[in-house]
C-alpha cells in the first residue's frame, strides 16, 4: 500500500505527460491544418494564426515537460493546466450544441488522432480529474525553493523549438478578403454560383431526366468576360496566362495530398480531348518538395504555382482540398472541393465543360 501511495502520483504524472506532449506534437504534422482550425474559429487571421499555432503547441510541451518537475508544481502548474481543460471544455460543450457532439475533428491530436468534440471533452474532463488526484497526493517544494526562473526556461526552450523546426515568413500585406464565391466587375459584383444568362441562341441542357438526350443543341454562347480573383496570377513559370480568358480549370492542391494526387490523375485523361480547357494548379507551400513526385503520380504535368498557405486558404474560403475550380471568362461555372458531398466528379465537370451537347 506504501508503495502504491508513493509511485501512483508518479504514474498519474507520466500520463498527463505523454498527453500533452501527444497533443503538441500531433498538430506539428501538419502545422497548416492547425493554423486554418484558429482561423476557422475566428481566433485570428492567418497573419496572427502563425503565430498563435506555435505559442500553444509550445505551451502544450512545455506543460507535459512542466508536470515532471517539482517548481510550483501545486501553485501554478496545476491550476493553470486544469483552466485551460476547463476553457477547452466550454469550447467544446458550445461546439456540440452547434454542430453536433459526433461531427467533425475536435484537432486536440491534430489530424494525426481525430477526434470527435464528444470524445475530447469525455478525455479532458478524465484528464481534470487525474490533475486534481495529482494536487491532492504531489508535494510542494518546501517555501523558498520554487523557482520561477524553471518554468519560464521550460516555455521559452519548447517555444524556441517550435519556431526553430516550423519557420515561416511573416504574413505581408492583407489580401483583399473575397470569397471564392464572388467574382469581381469594375461596375458590380456578380455571384458566379448563378450561370450567367444565355442568349436566345443559346441552350443549355437542363438537370431531368425528361431532356430529349438525342436533340442536337447548339454551341454555347461565352459569358462577358469579367475580372476574377484569379487574374492576380499572371504568370506560371514562363508562360504568361489570363485566367479570366476563355475556359480554364483553377485547381487547389497540396503535393502531399493523396486525394490531390487521385485528382491531377484524372484531369490527365480528362486532357486528352482537345476540347478540354487549360489547367492551372495552386499549391500550398507545404512539402512543396513533393511536387515532382506528385506530377510522376499524376502521370502529367501541368502549370502550376506555389502560393504561401495564409494566402492559399484565403483563396479558398471554407472549401477544402482538392479544390477544382472550372471558370469562364472569370465566371465560376463549377466548384468541386474536398472528399465529402461535393467531391470531384470526373463526369461532372466533363459535362459542364462541354463545348457542345449531343
Amino acid at each position: 500500500m506504501i508503495s502504491l501511495k508513493k509511485h501512483l502520483p508518479w504514474a498519474v504524472r507520466i500520463i498527463i505527460f505523454l498527453l500533452f506532449m501527444l497533443s503538441g506534437v500531433a498538430k506539428m504534422f501538419p502545422i497548416w491544418a492547425f493554423e486554418k482550425q484558429i482561423v476557422d474559429l475566428g481566433l485570428g487571421s492567418w497573419c496572427v494564426a502563425n503565430y498563435m499555432a506555435r505559442l500553444i503547441i509550445a505551451l502544450e510541451i512545455a506543460i507535459a515537460i512542466a508536470i515532471l518537475q517539482p517548481h510550483y508544481l501545486k501553485k501554478i502548474i496545476i491550476p493553470t493546466t486544469i483552466a485551460l481543460l476547463l476553457a477547452f471544455c466550454i469550447h467544446l460543450s458550445i461546439e456540440m450544441v452547434k454542430h453536433g457532439a459526433m461531427n467533425g475533428n475536435c484537432g486536440c491530436f491534430g489530424q494525426l488522432l481525430p477526434m470527435t468534440p464528444l470524445e475530447a471533452f469525455i478525455k479532458n474532463i478524465l484528464t481534470i480529474g487525474l490533475l486534481i488526484y495529482l494536487y491532492r497526493h504531489v508535494k510542494e517544494n518546501k517555501k523558498g525553493k520554487n523557482k520561477i526562473s524553471v518554468l519560464f526556461l521550460i516555455y521559452s526552450l519548447s517555444t524556441l523549438l517550435v519556431f526553430l523546426c516550423f519557420p515561416f515568413c511573416p504574413c505581408k500585406a492583407e489580401i483583399t478578403e473575397v470569397k471564392p464565391g464572388f467574382l469581381i466587375d469594375t461596375t458590380a459584383i456578380v455571384n458566379p454560383l448563378i450561370q450567367p444568362e444565355s442568349s436566345p441562341d443559346s441552350s443549355i441542357p437542363l438537370p431531368n431526366n425528361s431532356q430529349d438526350t438525342t436533340k442536337k443543341l447548339t454551341i454555347e454562347k461565352s459569358p462577358k468576360k469579367i475580372k476574377s480573383i484569379y487574374s492576380q496570377f499572371t504568370n506560371f513559370g514562363n508562360q504568361a496566362v489570363d485566367l479570366d480568358d476563355g475556359k480554364k480549370i483553377i485547381c487547389f492542391f497540396a503535393p502531399g495530398c493523396d486525394h490531390c494526387q487521385a485528382a491531377a490523375k484524372e484531369l490527365c485523361q480528362l486532357t486528352k480531348s482537345k476540347i478540354f480547357p487549360s489547367i492551372y494548379i495552386l499549391f500550398m507551400d507545404e512539402e512543396a518538395e513533393k511536387i515532382p513526385d506528385f506530377f510522376k503520380i499524376a502521370t502529367c504535368t501541368f502549370p502550376y504555382k506555389i502560393l504561401d498557405i495564409p494566402t492559399f486558404f484565403k483563396l479558398m474560403g471554407d472549401a477544402q482540398t482538392p479544390g477544382i475550380n472550372y471558370l469562364w471568362n472569370g465566371h465560376l461555372q463549377k466548384s468541386y472541393d474536398g472528399i465529402g458531398d461535393n467531391a470531384f466528379d470526373v463526369k461532372g465537370l466533363k459535362a459542364a465543360c462541354s463545348v457542345k451537347f449531343k
